[in-house]
């Protein structure tokens, strides 16, 4: 069961870590200004997940009432969690914020390969916070995928510069990306520590309402910048002078399926670490910006150079190597446990026997 659904995860997982970077770019790149109000849409998607919520309430309805429980509680979530997930809320806002301001930017495959170091800094701060251990398979991974990203950054900027961006604007956004992948491989395994340090049993349905509670309180951070920058008055302008697809409905269509693909890559990416760890999550994420760029320069005709395929070789490498690792452990975990089943108890020792 929980393995088929971290298989659903995760291809809920690619499809929005692939499709938000270039719904966002087209945006930018046909009008949009707006950097605040992109950071909201990341999470503004969070609706969704009441959907599961409440398939998930009827049914423990459902088995209260045939097992003559009274009382089914519509929210499971304890005040230690529902205030650990505000505060990750709190810096996933930021973190989106620091992700949009890049992509407005620089292009989607630079974008990608900035975000790409976040698996070292994962690898980093799941050792120190929630004791990862390390298995020969998942440090080469590690070391394939930030070759991969490392060998990107040789030559991920030239003539890559719009000339729209002056330098100034391309370095800024370069490090605050940079400050995204930083931030966002410390929330990974800051969601991980909250699992294991909250008194509750952790459950998909509480994993679902925790992240509603960090989709909201992200959402309301971002509402807060809208209001200081005045994008609630804008956004209507912007929308009617959108330059492709005639203009506002067109726009309201392209804001709304990129709200619901970003919920796509939150869903999956808390989801994998509820079934596997923070460490997975990151190299998921990190196998699969090879394949952005990969898009970003179908979609939007951005360079590929001879790195970027090295890159996404190496990523693909690093990916069946993490996976193969923990397809290995599984099975060996199940080996012993299915030996410890099949061994007999030792004998008791009789008192004449000793005699």
């Amino acid at each position: 069961m929980k393995n088929g659904l971290l298989v659903l995860i995760c291809m809920i997982l690619a499809i929005g870590t692939c499709g938000g970077p270039l719904l966002t770019r087209l945006y930018y790149n046909n009008g949009g200004e707006r950097i605040w109000f992109m950071s909201f849409i990341s999470t503004a998607g969070c609706p969704v997940i009441f959907i599961p919520l409440v398939l998930s309430f009827l049914r423990r309805r459902n088995r209260n009432n045939s097992e003559n429980i009274e009382k089914t509680e519509i929210v499971l979530m304890e005040t230690p969690m529902f205030m650990a997930s505000i505060v990750i809320g709190l810096l996933i806002g930021l973190d989106n914020y620091c992700f949009a301001y890049g992509l407005a930017y620089l292009p989607v495959s630079t974008t990608s390969l900035i975000v790409g170091t976040q698996l070292g800094f994962n690898a980093i701060f799941s050792f120190f916070m929630v004791k990862q251990t390390f298995t020969s398979f998942s440090i080469n991974a590690v070391v394939l995928l930030t070759a991969g990203t490392g060998i990107l950054a040789l030559r991920g900027g030239d003539g890559e510069r719009s000339a729209d961006v002056s330098h100034k604007e391309y370095v800024v956004g370069f490090l605050v990306t940079l400050t995204a992948a930083v931030l966002y491989a410390f929330i990974l395994p800051f969601v991980e520590l909250t699992y294991k340090k909250v008194r509750q049993q952790i459950t998909f349905t509480l994993v679902l309402e925790m992240q509603l509670v960090m989709c909201i309180a992200a959402s309301c951070f971002c509402i807060v910048g809208m209001l200081v920058e005045g994008d609630f008055k804008v956004i209507p302008i912007e929308a009617r002078e959108f330059k492709v697809g005639g203009g506002s409905a067109f726009y309201y269509m392209l804001i709304l399926m990129t709200g619901i693909v970003y919920q796509g890559l939150f869903l999956g990416a808390i989801g994998v670490v509820f079934c596997a760890s923070s460490l997975a999550s990151g190299v998921l994420i990190s196998a699969l910006l090879p394949v952005t760029e990969v898009l970003a320069v179908v979609c939007f005709r951005e360079k590929f150079q001879v790195e970027k395929g090295v890159a996404l070789l190496l990523s693909l490498w690093g990916f069946v190597s993490y996976f193969y690792g923990e397809f290995k452990s599984g099975k060996r975990i199940i080996n012993k446990t299915q030996l410890q089943e099949t061994e007999l108890p030792p004998l008791p020792v009789s008192v004449s026997a000793v005699a």
